[in-house]
């Protein structure tokens, strides 16, 4: 909160953004989201996943419900968005990048959507339950089964 007296006597307060209090940021605790939007999602092995494009809310339990990354395609066409849950993300504040640990054959039957078909609010609960069950299920070669992407 900023305090300014003007010449007149007048005081104004102030709550500036927090990018514009810091011209950097207010650092990896507490971040806007399109400060992190556009990110890039690295496995721990270096390798590119994909790019952080949105990240979803859950307004009425106050939460992110999820990350939307793009992967795929070439200058947007083929690309397809995963969700991707918030808690599988860590952030490397050093190297402005998302690490997550999977491999890149793991996205192959991860819960996904079109570009242009994203689900409905009536299909967030399906969508949920895939995140979920996919991303908490043993990894590929471990029993772990495919979910199909939402129509």
């Amino acid at each position: 909160m900023n305090r300014t007296t003007t010449p007149t006597g007048t005081t104004t307060t102030t709550n500036p953004s927090p990018d514009t209090e810091n011209p950097h940021g207010p650092g990896p605790r507490l971040m806007t989201a399109n400060t992190l939007e556009g990110d890039d999602v690295l496995n721990r092995q270096g390798d590119t996943l994909g790019e952080v494009k949105e990240i979803m809310i859950d307004v009425p339990r106050g939460r992110v419900a999820y990350a939307v990354m793009a992967s795929g395609g070439f200058l947007g066409l083929g690309e397809r968005f995963f969700a991707v849950p918030w808690s599988a993300l860590t952030l490397d504040p050093d190297r402005e990048c998302f690490v997550m640990d999977a491999d890149k054959e793991r996205f192959e039957h991860a819960p996904g959507f079109d570009k242009d078909h994203w689900p409905s609010s009536a299909e967030f609960d399906t969508l949920q339950g895939q995140i979920d069950t996919y991303w908490s299920a043993p990894r590929a070669g471990a029993g772990a089964g495919s979910t199909p992407p939402l129509p």
